[in-house]
């Protein structure tokens, strides 16, 4: 190791506990810029814990880093920095930063910094929301980024609540799928009848992915009144739905629905005969217990 590196990691350590003194004492300068744009330059230090100390000292302090960070975020040249600085986004969630977030996330040539910039943005909220379906709508986005986007509006789940209502006849398949996978999660959170409604309507939707999206979804949320349709999904044309559905039973736990789950066993489908008698199985041992 050069002694120019040695040299910016001693500079490291002694700004990072000088600031945390400042911090506890009441004197950090938070109108310093230079100050500030060293401790953002510190979260590109080599050593994994002390960008950690970096990061949490900036959370600690918050949205006054917010401007530095998105800064760094968009141009800096050193990659390490760039996956920090969208990590360190994460823990502060300030508003402000999604149009950076999305940019980043689209368009940075590192996958670290764009898997932390979606960490960022689903961190965030509901304000990440409509940039989150405007990517999922795009025909010009890769699947994986439509991957990413769909799991951050699911972990946003019911902040993002109204957001995915008005999504949910959507033209676009990606918005739609993604939109009831979220759904599902705002069902597990909050249990409410809209919620619950909008999945049953969707176990009959046109799209087998629709209908396996929404069955999988009962399996997460104790709602008695989808049992009856959970049951009809048994036949559905889908091998995929059938497969959610006989699960989602099994997760429900429900014994009345162990009749419905006999014939199973004896299907032609060595699948469906296998999660069946785990499913029955399950709901026994949830009974006995």
């Amino acid at each position: 190791m050069d002694n120019q590196v040695l040299d910016i990691q001693a500079s490291n350590d002694i700004l990072i506990q000088k600031v945390n003194e400042q911090i506890s004492l009441g004197t950090f300068d938070n109108s310093d810029r230079q100050l500030l744009s060293q401790l953002v330059e510190g979260l590109g230090d080599p050593r994994g814990l002390v960008r950690l100390r970096f990061a949490e000292t900036i959370g600690e302090i918050g949205e006054l880093f917010t401007p530095f960070l998105t800064e760094a975020l968009a141009s800096h040249s050193n990659v390490v920095l760039r996956r920090a600085a969208a990590k360190t986004l994460t823990i502060i969630a300030d508003p402000s930063a999604v149009p950076s977030l999305i940019h980043s996330f689209l368009n940075d040539p590192d996958t670290v910094v764009r898997s932390s910039s979606a960490g960022a943005l689903a961190r965030t909220g509901e304000a990440s929301a409509e940039a989150l379906l405007e990517i999922l709508e795009s025909p010009d986005q890769p699947q994986d980024t439509k991957g990413h986007a769909a799991w951050a509006l699911a972990f946003i789940g019911a902040d993002a609540a109204e957001h995915l209502y008005k999504a949910v006849n959507s033209e676009s398949l990606d918005v739609r799928c993604a939109v009831i996978g979220a759904i599902g999660h705002v069902a597990q959170e909050q249990l409410d009848e809209k919620s619950c409604n909008i999945l049953v309507s969707a176990l009959t939707d046109p799209e087998p992915i629709i209908r396996t999206e929404a069955t999988a979804a009962f399996g997460q949320v104790n709602y008695p009144p989808a049992i009856p349709h959970l049951i009809l999904a048994l036949q559905d044309s889908d091998l995929g739905v059938r497969k959610a559905a006989i699960n989602a039973l099994g997760k429900i736990g429900n014994p009345s629905v162990i009749k419905s789950l006999q014939p199973l066993l004896d299907d032609e489908l060595e699948v469906l005969r296998v999660l069946a008698k785990l499913a029955i199985a399950q709901i026994n041992r949830q009974e006995q217990e």
